[in-house]
């Protein structure tokens, strides 16, 4: 986004979520207790709650250009609260740290802004986020950050206003990345692979090897034989293209810690406020960037097998049939596959024993 309103510019790190940034915009001028962005991380839901909780401390409403607005945007501001979790989930001590953050009074501002995330991970927390969501502070603003709305979520998503954040389309992300200076050929391979994610297609532009990973997942189909040697090779193959993914993330975090360093200094600090729990929250994402990495592997995988079957539609014969069943059933392998792999402990075993189903299907 672009132009002379400060609305917008507040805004201009959010990219194709028009009608997400509409409503938070009226929200700002008489904001509720709690808001719920329900979205991917990386679809522009943190970098969004920034924003907004910038337009909900700046004295002018969101100005864009003070230096609440910019403290907010950086995390920084005094009343602006963000609260990462401390391990796999959310835990009781996480809410606690919460519920005592939210009950404290506002030191400049004339409310405080709370920004949690992955609250789709609250397990046992849940009950205590409940809590405090039914008797809120009344100058206290949640803003909750969930990947989707799990069964648990249900009753706190009820007690707030749902923003949702789907994936980008496209069209949106092809032409913000022209406009980023993209060559076209590598914008067709990042939108594909990026998954209506800006966040990861931002970063995937600095990645020198992206083409080369997507054309690795994409031959799996051709170089399975139902050989085991040849599997363990692919995943190995597979899974160290995942952790050269995050190597960009990785430069970009260090660049980042650099520069909040400097500006603490310039702000007569000694050290970065909240050094540990910054570096700690860059070590989550970049675990979540490697599990993203592998998630857009299996869907170019899933396209390989997609255009596969349809190679197959215009022709007839038992062969031909059997190659686009085993085509089709390649696909709902990869999704599930996909869909578990959030919770999946080791992606090596997984890997290995979806391309054991995969071969077996030529066979």
């Amino acid at each position: 986004m672009s132009g002379g309103d400060p609305a917008l510019s507040l805004f201009d790190e959010v990219v194709g979520q028009e009608h997400a940034v509409a409503s938070l915009r009226a929200a700002a001028v008489r904001p509720v207790h709690a808001f719920l962005f329900l979205g991917a991380a990386g679809n522009g839901g943190l970098a969004a709650a920034h924003a907004f909780a910038a337009a909900l401390l700046c004295p002018s409403g969101g100005c864009g250009d003070c230096l609440v607005c910019r403290q907010a945007r950086q995390g920084s501001h005094p009343d602006l609260h963000v609260v990462h979790r401390s391990g796999a989930s959310l835990s009781v001590d996480d809410m606690r740290r919460l519920v005592t953050l939210a009950q404290r009074r506002p030191l400049q501002a004339d409310r405080q802004v709370i920004i949690l995330t992955d609250v789709h991970l609250g397990g046992r927390a849940a009950p205590a986020l409940l809590k405090t969501l039914e008797e809120p502070p009344g100058d206290t603003v949640f803003i909750l950050l969930a990947d989707d709305l799990t069964p648990e979520l249900a009753t706190i998503a009820s007690r707030c206003v749902q923003i949702d954040f789907p994936p980008v389309p496209r069209s949106i992300l092809v032409e913000w990345l022209l406009e980023r200076g993209s060559a076209p050929d590598l914008t067709a391979v990042i939108a594909d692979t990026a998954g209506g994610n800006p966040e990861r297609a931002r970063v995937m532009l600095e990645d020198p090897d992206v083409s080369e990973r997507a054309a690795l997942w994409s031959s799996v189909p051709e170089r399975l034989n139902g050989s085991g040697d040849v599997v363990a090779g692919l995943v190995r193959q597979l899974l160290e293209s995942a952790d050269s993914a995050v190597a960009p993330l990785k430069a970009e975090h260090a660049r980042e810690l650099e520069r909040l360093t400097e500006e603490s200094k310039e702000m007569g600090e000694r050290a970065l406020p909240g050094r540990k729990e910054l570096i700690d929250h860059q070590n989550r994402e970049e675990r979540r960037w490697r599990a993203d990495a592998v998630r857009a592997g299996l869907g170019a995988m899933a396209r390989a097998y997609g255009a596969i079957l349809r190679g197959q539609l215009h022709d007839t014969g038992a062969v031909v049939e059997r190659r686009a069943r085993a085509a089709t059933d390649a696909v709902g392998l990869i999704t599930e596959a996909t869909r578990i792999l959030p919770r999946n402990p080791n992606d090596t075993l997984l890997l290995q024993a979806l391309l054991v189903r995969l071969g077996a299907l030529e066979a």
